[in-house]
């Protein structure tokens, strides 16, 4: 009897839950004392469902966002990137109309504070970035954005008006609206009319690659160091526009979870982040237990997750002077699932981001004096940190490669970080830095900390555990060399800019018998791939040789292309160096003329060492099983930096695929455990190029298509953190 009462209890709660949501409205997130502008649109007016009731697609998100900016003085919006998909990335700026009209002002004063200044910071604003949805399946945060974005605009109270006047907001109501739309879609076409909490329901299981990544499958939120999709490129640029005190970055984890809240775990913070910045931590993390305590929501902190790598949206602020918060929602991952803690809805999901976000701006405005100068210490903190450290600069550069070395240098440049060009040549710890290749970063500078992060090696830690990585060492990265300078750097430093790229083809075009493309060139293979597509003849050398060049010797390596051109029409010349004087335009490629096929050592250029190029036709196998990251780099690599088209063959349909069509196939890290192995020989012994990574490589060798031994992994070298997280 007994437990035939508990049973109907529990039903009894779920049919609650269920109709609770049906008849949801705006009075289920907001306190019910308080009253609203009616001039103001509520986002059911416009969107066509009460927040909640359905996953808001991207579009309806911005089509609301734009509503709110025109009727509401207090809101104003502009566009600062487009994703991949060419959708809006929309940041709202929000505040009170005394503020709005003194805007220039205000922003004028707060950066002169970050500077050191002489202003009086007591005066100003603090400015709050409220930041959601980086990965698109954790979708409560920018439902979250809807009603945080009306409640501002629109309410009627005290405690709003302060958080107008006190506050400039930063609204950025979705960081990834690819992978965002892409969740929407799935669990709103799933959806059942009466809610279904099964865990089972197809609802709650996206097929592959799911909608945490954006159009590529990269992690946005381990992009805020790298910079490497325009929605990041974008989001970088107006944070350091406005530089803001407190940043906030809504996620979301495990069904089974609660609610997390920084501080994470103390022995994993970032040893170059000061203390005050944890401190501060905790003092806004006092108004978010309070805010969830109000609504009898479970939380903790100070658990799970880690502030350490700098890549991460809760963690880049703490390096620049801001208090970066990372908030973790139990995922409803649909509109309703079972989970150890209840039934969880959507709708709750998404009251506690609204909260949370509530509750930023109350510990903001609370602690509004200590951010301002929190920030201002910082900066000079750091110059003096890094006037004591013996590294006075880090110098990188790549002398035959000057396409990479532009690449780290644009990216020092996003995030602010001033970098100079050597105007001498440096010869350092064994490494030759030529001028006009080659790049200097004095330490003595606002962003010390994120540069000495950057580029320094630290391979010991407190915590030998991590949630995360915990860094990535740029200069590795790019595989540049650089090294450290000690000495005065004064003398090294050109304080104007070079020009680049060089922009000219060594030799005279005039007599051009053949031109000579390095291939250690990052671009090459887009040039390669371009003149292909134009029916360009190429030919790829398989020894070295010499050849003299406006009266000097240049050795060219086993892998240099040559374009020849002597028994080509005049049109055709020209139409070849138009293709390679468009590619110099946009990258250093080194581009030789050479009026002879005679090499002064070497192969002759008409030699049987050169080999005929074909255009490459690339598969990309994808699917279930497979790591869509890393699949997605690969694609990323080939489609925006190569212009190389990428033809995704669905591992489940490889049976039905005529592979003869392709003359690469890339397998990246995955379970192939399903692949026809007999195809797959076939496409090789036909001459077919295979490309593997990782367990692919694995695969590979266990067909014994060919002898690869595989290395295991010693488990003294795998640390595992115990905490599953979707973070």
């Amino acid at each position: 009897m007994i437990m035939n009462c508990l049973k109907f209890i529990v039903y009894f709660s779920v049919l609650l839950s269920i109709n609770a949501n049906a008849q949801l409205n705006l009075s289920y997130y907001f306190p019910d004392h308080i009253e609203f502008d009616k001039n103001i649109p509520t986002p059911a007016s416009v969107i066509g469902h009460e927040v909640g009731e359905w996953h808001v697609s991207h579009d309806k998100l911005i089509y609301y966002m734009n509503e709110l900016a025109e009727k509401s003085s207090k809101v104003k919006i502009q566009e600062y990137a487009r994703s991949h998909e060419n959708r809006p990335l929309k940041l709202l700026t929000i505040t009170s109309e005394e503020n709005h009209k003194n805007l220039n002002k205000i922003k004028d004063i707060h950066l002169d504070n970050v500077a050191g200044k002489n202003v009086n910071e007591l005066d100003n604003k603090a400015i709050v970035y409220l930041g959601y949805t980086v990965h698109g399946n954790e979708s409560s945060g920018s439902n979250a954005a809807l009603l945080v974005a009306y409640y501002l605009a629109a309410a009627k109270s005290a405690e709003v008006e302060e958080f107008l006047k006190e506050t400039v907001i930063l609204l950025d109501p979705c960081f990834n609206p690819d992978g965002m739309n892409r969740f929407a879609n799935w669990v709103n076409r799933h959806k059942n009319k009466n809610l279904n909490p099964d865990n089972n329901d197809r609802e709650y299981h996206e097929v592959w690659p799911g909608g945490r990544t954006n159009h590529y499958w990269f992690d946005l939120n381990r992009d805020w160091l790298l910079l490497q999709h325009p929605e990041s490129i974008g989001r970088i640029k107006m944070f350091h526009e406005w530089k803001p005190n407190v940043l906030t970055d809504a996620h979301e984890m495990g069904t089974n979870s609660t609610y997390f809240f920084q501080p994470g775990i103390p022995s994993r913070n970032n040893p170059l982040t000061p203390q005050r910045t944890f401190e501060l931590t905790q003092e806004l993390a006092n108004f978010h237990a309070h805010a969830l305590d109000s609504i009898g929501t479970q939380y903790y902190s100070r658990e799970s997750f880690d502030d350490f790598y700098i890549g991460k949206g809760s963690t880049y602020p703490d390096l620049n002077a801001c208090v970066g918060i990372l908030f973790e929602q139990a995922s409803s991952r649909g509109h309703l699932q079972h989970s150890v803690n209840g039934v969880l809805s959507f709708p709750q999901t998404i009251r506690n981001q609204f909260n949370t976000s509530l509750s930023t701006l109350r510990g903001a405005v609370h602690n509004k004096t200590a951010l301002l100068e929190h920030q201002k210490e910082f900066y000079k903190s750091a110059i003096n940190e890094a006037t004591t450290n013996k590294t006075k600069a880090y110098i990188f550069g790549d002398n035959n490669d000057f396409d990479r070395t532009k690449e780290l240098y644009d990216l020092l440049k996003r995030h602010q970080i001033e970098v100079y060009p050597s105007k001498v040549d440096v010869n350092e710890n064994g490494l030759s830095f030529d001028k006009g290749t080659s790049f200097i970063v004095p330490t003595k500078q606002a962003n010390y900390r994120l540069i000495k992060s950057m580029f320094e090696k630290v391979t010991t830690f407190k915590d030998s555990l991590f949630y995360d990585v915990s860094t990535w060492h740029l200069p590795s990265s790019f595989n540049l060399p650089y090294s450290t300078l000690n000495g005065n750097i004064d003398i090294l430093i050109e304080k104007n800019d070079i020009e680049f790229p060089r922009n000219n083809i060594i030799g005279k075009t005039d007599k051009t018998y053949a031109y000579l493309i390095d291939w250690s060139n990052y671009f090459s293979p887009k040039l390669l791939n371009k003149l292909l597509s134009e029916k360009v003849l190429l030919k790829v050398a398989n020894k070295k040789f010499t050849h003299k060049i406006e009266n000097k010797e240049v050795e060219f390596k086993p892998g240099t292309i040559m374009v020849p051109v002597g028994n080509l029409s005049k049109i055709k010349k020209n139409n070849i160096l138009n293709l390679l004087s468009e590619h110099i335009k946009i990258h250093d490629t080194q581009i030789f003329a050479v009026e002879t096929g005679q090499s002064n050592k070497g192969i002759d250029l008409g030699s049987p060492s050169f080999s005929p190029l074909k255009i490459q036709k690339v598969g990309l196998i994808v699917g279930n099983g497979i790591n869509a990251y890393e699949a997605g780099e690969v694609w990323h690599l080939l489609d925006q930096r190569m212009d190389i088209p990428v033809t995704h063959l669905d591992i489940e349909r490889i049976d039905k695929v005529d592979l003869s069509k392709y003359n690469s196939i890339v397998m990246v890290d995955g379970n192939y455990g399903k692949l026809n192995k007999q195809k797959i020989k076939d496409y090789i012994e036909k001459g077919g190029n295979l490309i593997t990574y990782k367990r692919a490589s694995k695969w590979i060798a266990e067909t014994e298509f060919c002898k690869i031994k595989i290395r295991p992994v010693s488990s003294e070298n795998i640390t595992t953190d115990v905490h599953k997280n979707y973070d």
